[in-house]
């Protein structure tokens, strides 16, 4: 379970002692906040903030990016005025505090995304882009405990992290967010078929057999190998999505392209 020493502890590898000390008064402003509220999974709710900070803290973002993480909620769920914020802490803090709960409100389906929610999006991007990766971070671990929600809103959630949070997230080059975003959204909508296909997706240990298919392009003499193997689980999503739109109705047998490999070959007339 992730605490604030936990957290503390990964910041000093990266933070002045100040600005921690800084993060870790503004979780106990928050904690106090959030005094009596709970989850639906009946922790408590500082939990959920908590771990919004460590995801950003994975991105080594700034102290005061991580103390909006920790108060993103305070303003619209306690009642805590935005002035008091900037009183307790500073201004630019308060600000992006107040950024996040404003965009709760923004995107609501998907044509307003794309239309006139994403012109408010990109101004509040020009003003400090901070205030979009707390809400990326935000509803990151949202969904990764969408399993304590009710199927219909679990599926409404679902839906909406798809069709407005991931397409962000790829806009902005996030690509883990991305994928996590579609891949827990899929498990969201279609839970049997999420996991159907998470059998048919192991770990890779075969670089040895995916060697032998480059063996008659070395042959040739006009490129040769580096020592270096890539190898990435391909996204479940992905797949599912892609052979959905073109071409409905396919059978697909997951088992054997499970994985996409890259050897670094080279022509060394270039």
């Amino acid at each position: 379970m992730q605490t604030i020493d936990n957290l503390a502890t990964d910041l000093n590898k990266y933070l002045e002692p100040e600005q921690v000390g800084q993060v870790v008064r503004a979780y106990h402003f928050a904690k106090d906040a959030h005094k009596g509220q709970t989850r639906k999974s009946g922790e408590p709710y500082i939990n959920h903030p908590l771990a919004v900070a460590q995801i950003l803290s994975g991105m080594h973002m700034d102290h005061q990016c991580l103390m909006a993480a920790l108060l993103h909620d305070v303003i619209e769920d306690t009642g805590v005025p935005k002035h008091l914020l900037s009183v307790e802490f500073d201004q630019q803090v308060a600000e992006l505090v107040d950024g996040v709960s404003k965009l709760k409100s923004m995107f609501h389906t998907r044509a307003e995304a794309q239309a006139e929610n994403f012109q408010k999006m990109t101004l509040a991007m020009a003003k400090d882009i901070r205030v979009i990766l707390v809400k990326l971070a935000d509803r990151l671990h949202n969904m990764r405990t969408l399993d304590h929600l009710d199927g219909e809103r679990r599926r409404r959630i679902a839906k909406e992290t798809l069709e407005i949070y991931a397409p962000i997230a790829h806009r902005l080059g996030m690509h883990q967010f991305k994928n996590s975003f579609e891949e827990l959204a899929f498990e969201g909508l279609y839970p049997y078929r999420y996991q159907n296909q998470k059998r048919y997706y192991p770990k890779p240990n075969r670089q040895d057999k995916y060697h032998v298919c480059l063996l008659p392009l070395l042959a040739t003499g006009r490129c040769s190998l580096r020592k270096r193997y890539c190898h990435r689980l391909k996204h479940v999503w992905f797949d599912v999505n892609y052979l959905a739109i073109v071409q409905p109705g396919a059978r697909y047998d997951f088992r054997h392209e499970n994985t996409c490999w890259r050897s670094k070959a080279y022509n060394p007339q270039y």
